[in-house]
């Protein structure tokens, strides 16, 4: 009788050891999908903070790019109108020099001038 007392109580604390121990194993996996869920939620964040970060730069040299390219545009057309009005300045001379000898010939031979 007693072998048999002393076999129910190694088998009551074996019992009440595995359930420790899965109670602890339960614990511990808890801690562990905690512990990941953390480590996951940082990491989303360093990667929200790294794409913000990103896109600032981007918009950044973007906005320098167009004013670059702004400056430079402005430039190419101010260096346009100068060669336009310095061409039409030399063409308008060269009328009026052909009209101011045209009329000058025309009206040495008699003929009425248009002008």
């Amino acid at each position: 009788m007693e072998l048999i007392k002393k076999i129910k109580q190694a088998e009551a604390q074996a019992q009440e050891i595995i359930e420790q121990a899965k109670a602890q194993a339960a614990t511990q996996a808890e801690e562990a999908r905690q512990h990941r869920r953390q480590l996951l939620e940082k990491a989303e964040q360093q990667r929200k903070k790294a794409t913000e970060a990103a896109v600032a730069k981007a918009q950044s040299q973007g906005h320098t790019e167009v004013e670059n390219l702004k400056t430079q545009a402005e430039k190419q057309r101010q260096e346009l109108r100068d060669k336009a009005g310095s061409k039409m300045a030399t063409a308008a001379a060269r009328i009026t020099d052909y009209l101011g000898s045209h009329s000058a010939k025309t009206s040495q031979n008699g003929a009425p001038s248009r002008g």
